[in-house]
């Protein structure tokens, strides 16, 4: 089976954070923003956050509009697309929000966290190993025998990494913030890794617009830029 086409998303200050370290989240998005973001969920057949993020922001990570609900029942789907998360250690809390709202979930996983996952998360989501490390390819690949079509990822900053370094994203939304964080231990955006390309190469710039005080990019970076 196909992989999924593989939407990167990712709101961040000018400086690169996405987050600063605070206990409460910080808001990079406005609320248009955030509605966009909401009509790419529905546009999604699954969408993937990393077991950081959800212990950091608990997130019950949804589609919020009943319209687009309504919408993605009426051509066929469900209300909400599956739900997706990564953890090498296994040490998720099953009481995260994550496991209690929406649709259906999976956890992907190593195998010598599988079992303990499958016990923690019995009842809640499908628990499936990749291996002995984390195989993002591998996740890919059972999302594609699942007939997800399109994933969109939501980070954080760990598994934006693990995609990107392994040329697995098609698209990236990204989203910049009139804020900087400026603190040196915050979360970024992405971490130094092996990318597939040198620095000098440029990325294909799809779009580029300002939604409120936010600005939008969407960038191919499979494609090279032809300037």
């Amino acid at each position: 089976m196909p992989r999924p086409y593989v939407l990167l998303s990712v709101a961040t200050s000018i400086d690169g954070y996405i987050d600063d370290t605070s206990p409460s989240r910080l808001l990079l998005s406005n609320s248009a923003d955030f509605d966009r973001v909401d009509q790419v969920r529905a546009e999604s057949d699954a969408i993937l956050i990393g077991a950081g993020t959800m212990r950091a922001d608990n997130p019950r990570l949804l589609v919020n509009s009943e319209e687009r609900r309504a919408a993605r029942e009426a051509n066929g789907k469900p209300a909400y697309p599956l739900k997706v998360t990564v953890s090498g250690s296994g040490d998720l809390d099953p009481e995260l929000k994550f496991w209690h709202h929406g649709g259906e979930k999976v956890a992907y996983t190593t195998d010598p966290s599988a079992a303990k996952l499958r016990e923690r998360l019995a009842g809640l989501a499908d628990v499936v190993s990749t291996g002995s490390e984390l195989d993002f390819g591998a996740l890919l690949d059972d999302l594609g025998k699942r007939g997800i079509g399109r994933l969109m990822v939501e980070g954080g900053g760990h598994v934006h990494t693990a995609f990107l370094s392994r040329g697995l994203v098609d698209e990236i939304h990204l989203a910049v913030a009139p804020l900087v964080v400026g603190e040196s231990d915050a979360p970024r955006f992405l971490h130094p890794s092996n990318y597939p390309w040198s620095s000098g190469r440029r990325m294909q710039l799809a779009e580029a617009r300002a939604i409120g005080d936010v600005v939008f990019m969407r960038y191919l970076p499979k494609q090279e830029s032809d300037t």
